[in-house]
């Protein structure tokens, strides 16, 4: 399984990114998809998850109302809308597919997912 994430980069406070993430090996169609962020000296955390069907989607209530998950099947694709960015949003981003086909139980906790990206790092400068 190869997950490969991209479109990080250096964005002023207030300003637009978006995440895309490319899976292939497994069939995409039938994985939750995530996204976790780990700034320098912290922890992995959640910060959204895509259901295999593309029709919902959750969200860590630091980035709730800013950010926006989405999941395209016919591409192999999960994207990452992150608007308002800021400062405290710096961090690498990961994409990670979820263990369990059809199955979105604890979708925050990291260990819930088999296959993970190398990350792509977000700066926001302020």
């Amino acid at each position: 399984v190869q997950v490969v994430e991209s479109g990080g980069g250096l964005v002023q406070a207030g300003g637009s990114l978006r995440l895309s993430c490319a899976a292939s090996g497994r069939a995409f169609s039938m994985y939750t998809m995530g996204w976790f962020r780990q700034a320098p000296g912290k922890e992995r955390e959640f910060v959204a998850a895509i259901s295999w069907s593309e029709s919902n989607a959750y969200y860590a209530d630091s980035v709730k109302g800013r950010f926006t998950g989405s999941k395209d099947n016919a591409k192999n694709t999960v994207y990452l809308q992150m608007n308002s960015l800021k400062p405290e949003d710096t961090a690498v981003y990961y994409c990670a597919m979820y263990g369990t086909a059809y199955s979105r139980s604890a979708y925050s906790l990291p260990g819930m997912y088999d296959d993970w990206g190398q990350g792509t790092q977000v700066t926001v400068s302020s």
